[in-house]
């Protein structure tokens, strides 16, 4: 894959899980596609996937399931 902000050939989407928001309206996404470049280090979004995110951020209620996870703050 060509990578949009280089040019470079190389470049890979890999999915990454995406956090939004903090403390109760904290949302996490998994599985979000992101192309990633080896050679710039750059990592972006398509239009696609940055839409179908901010309809998943609109409405989480529809999507989401509630999961109890551990949180630690560094200090």
């Amino acid at each position: 894959m060509i990578c949009d902000v280089c040019g470079k050939d190389g470049a890979r989407q890999r999915h990454l899980t995406r956090s939004y928001g903090k403390g109760a309206s904290l949302l996490i996404i998994e599985d979000v596609p992101v192309i990633c470049c080896p050679h710039c280090g750059e990592r972006y979004m398509t239009a696609q996937t940055l839409e179908q995110l901010e309809c998943i951020k609109r409405s989480p209620g529809n999507l989401a399931t509630i999961r109890s996870v551990p949180v630690a703050v560094f200090k």
